[in-house]
């Protein structure tokens, strides 16, 4: 199988299966034990907690709050906040959202905040006039992805910010950085951001694990209580095998940034070979611009289901799918597509191609060539 699914998850490194057994066999202590063996695995999770600090700009380590991934860390960034704030304020949000964000906004509306929606153009890519015309004085919170996880957009985080804090100096901004982490640069301080969620699992660490980064002096309530972890935060016995498994992946990934913008040649190999191909269309920004991430592709074949077309390339042994796999088998028309302007049918007939570290050329030849005669094939019983 040639697997171009990495936006749903990635293979795990050999290093972060390694380092994740060696724990469970010999360093299975809790970390919050008072005895050395326990300290010694508590070490190892300060040095996670260290290697997200250099990854992210943060300052402390204490502002990095563990979780069991990333839609636990928006959960517990924005409800945590909501909860926080003593009155009702106004939250905004992009329409390209992950549920993980898009869902728990409304529950933010039941606690009485107002939620105002951002919109996009038709790149994919927040449109900062139409930002600006939504936000007042009274503006809380913003929430918006780094890297869109259908079309591989890079969202104007730094922008978005600034104009925030020119009408509110104490809103907080939250970034789901699940499909950033790692390939696209982030610098909380530089880029005016408080909050950030980042998972193991898209960067061939291990699923179950993740972070959110609190900028000190942000308050939020925590939506786990219990043995006081992560200043009483997020309580619960560390998962310590899976920490250990995330500080190997971003070592490794943090050695290899070379290889992870290599990713771009890669995608930009495949684009180019299948967008000769007439009825085949990009969406988000064009693959080579500086705000398309270097590991996403999403392409829309006109008159095909992007079902079709999914199923047919596994019969090929690629694995693609029709975008984010939270709502894969729910079998609708994508909302992210719909709001970049795409019409139903166009939406619906697109597939998502991601990269990860271990594909290779000879792979995206393969599959370029399986998509040009799939789809000579398969446009001939073009929908009517």
């Amino acid at each position: 199988m040639m697997y171009f699914d990495n936006s749903a998850t990635t293979r795990p490194f050999d290093s972060v299966i390694d380092g994740m057994s060696a724990s469970m066999r010999d360093g299975f202590y809790n970390a919050s034990a008072a005895y050395r063996p326990a300290m010694d695995i508590e070490k190892q999770i300060h040095a996670c907690r260290q290697a997200i600090i250099a990854q992210t700009g943060a300052k402390r380590e204490d502002e990095v709050i563990f979780t069991a991934g990333g839609t636990e860390s928006d959960n517990l960034a924005i409800l945590g906040a909501a909860a926080a704030i003593r009155r009702a304020g106004v939250f905004l949000v992009s329409s390209i959202e992950h549920p993980a964000v898009a869902e728990t906004m409304r529950r933010v509306e039941k606690m009485g905040h107002e939620v105002r929606i951002m919109p996009i153009n038709a790149r994919g890519v927040i449109d900062l006039e139409a930002c600006e015309r939504l936000m007042d004085e009274d503006t809380a919170f913003i929430s918006c992805m780094q890297v869109s996880n259908e079309t591989g957009a890079i969202q104007p985080v730094a922008e978005l910010s600034a104009m925030a804090r020119a009408k509110n100096r104490s809103v907080l901004v939250h970034v789901d950085g699940v499909q950033g982490f790692m390939r696209v640069p982030m610098n909380m301080s530089r880029m005016g951001v408080d909050l950030y969620a980042l998972s193991g699992h898209k960067i061939h660490g291990p699923k179950g694990v993740g972070a959110l980064v609190v900028r000190k002096g942000v308050r939020l309530i925590p939506q786990t209580t219990g043995g006081g972890q992560e200043k009483g935060i997020r309580s619960g016995t560390y998962n310590s095998p899976a920490i250990i498994g995330l500080h190997k992946a971003i070592e490794e990934m943090a050695a290899r940034q070379a290889d992870v913008e290599a990713m771009r040649a890669l995608k930009l190999r495949l684009y180019e070979r299948v967008s000769r191909l007439d009825g085949v269309k990009v969406n988000g920004p064009e693959p080579a611009a500086a705000d398309s991430a270097p590991h996403i592709l999403s392409l829309s074949f006109d008159g095909v289901r992007g079902e079709v077309m999914r199923n047919a390339l596994e019969g090929e042994g690629i694995l693609v799918s029709t975008g984010s796999a939270c709502s894969s088998h729910k079998q609708k028309v994508s909302a992210s597509l719909r709001s970049m302007g795409l019409s139903e049918t166009q939406a619906d007939g697109t597939i998502r191609i991601s990269f990860g570290l271990m594909n290779n050329e000879q792979e995206i030849d393969t599959a370029a060539e399986k998509m040009e005669k799939l789809y000579a094939l398969l446009k001939q019983y073009r929908r009517r």
